[in-house]
């Protein structure tokens, strides 16, 4: 396993017993693996590679290393659910060699078709993944009880903006309330910021239900034709979000990911500026 596998293992193991982002130094430490350099703070800062959309996997992944980053939600372009055995072992070992960890994946959708969540989630076991992204349709429910209970991973549903099926925050915690705890949000401060509500408030709103987050700012409140710019450049207190994070006790083996859809052909620049704004977000929320 890379280091950073090793350190997702043992946080992971912490986190099945209630351990949080506030257990991670003591628990990595425990374990050897404590980084006296950590620039994100023990935060599990990464990149949804939709971000690297116009780039193959090689290239994604070798965008992602230069940017000092060790935390990857891939999405289907650069590993599908349908990957054979080969494939998912040739992608973990290609991950392996760059110090990184797949712990997230997404946005996947379910339905009532419980062997085909089934197929998702034992993609997910045999990658690694910890939190599946997710579209759930509304009579999937019963058959994701079920497979997060089964398997242990966690579905974190995510907000698609205005008109989406979870476009509220609401939406989401209605959706949740009655269902297994390990049953979610991927809290998508950009589409939220598209739909008119405040990242920060929904973070503490849906508490500790929130498992997975993908960071972006966009332009305009409450418009769908928005779009992404450097975080803390709009209307995202990003701060803010890591102070709520904190809050509500965020997991310790969550997935945090910066997502920008801005400028596909080349967007490290801006993914660069995005982190060096996280990073400082994150000593100030420390103070």
């Amino acid at each position: 396993h890379s280091l950073s596998r090793r350190r997702f293992l043992a946080l992971g193991t912490a986190a099945a017993a209630g351990a949080t982002f506030f257990d991670a130094p003591r628990v990595l430490k425990a374990a050897n693996l404590l980084l006296a350099d950590d620039p994100y703070d023990g935060w599990p800062i990464g990149v949804q590679s939709y971000s690297l959309r116009n780039f193959d996997l090689h290239e994604a992944v070798r965008h992602i290393r230069g940017m000092g980053l060790h935390y990857v939600e891939f999405f289907n372009k650069h590993l599908s659910p349908t990957a054979d055995d080969t494939t998912i072992a040739e992608t973990k070992k290609l991950l392996a060699s760059a110090d990184i960890t797949l712990n997230a994946h997404g946005v996947n959708g379910f339905s009532a078709d419980h062997d085909a969540n089934r197929k998702v989630f034992e993609f997910a076991k045999k990658a690694g993944v910890r939190n599946i992204t997710a579209n759930p349709k509304p009579d999937s429910f019963d058959s994701l009880d079920k497979l997060v209970a089964e398997y242990d991973i966690r579905v974190c549903i995510h907000n698609h903006g205005p008109g989406a099926l979870f476009d509220k925050s609401d939406d989401t915690l209605n959706a949740v309330k009655d269902h297994d705890k390990r049953i979610g949000a991927c809290v998508d401060t950009g589409h939220y910021i598209r739909s008119n509500e405040n990242p920060v408030d929904v973070i503490r709103k849906l508490g500790d239900r929130v498992f997975a987050v993908h960071i972006k700012d966009d332009t305009h409140k409450g418009d769908k034709g928005s779009h992404n710019v450097v975080i803390g450049e709009a209307n995202l207190d990003v701060v803010g979000v890591f102070k709520a994070l904190k809050e509500i006790n965020f997991p310790a083996d969550g997935s945090i990911s910066l997502e920008y859809e801005s400028n596909p052909e080349n967007p490290i620049d801006d993914m660069k500026q995005c982190l060096a704004v996280a990073r400082e977000a994150i000593a100030k929320a420390a103070s």
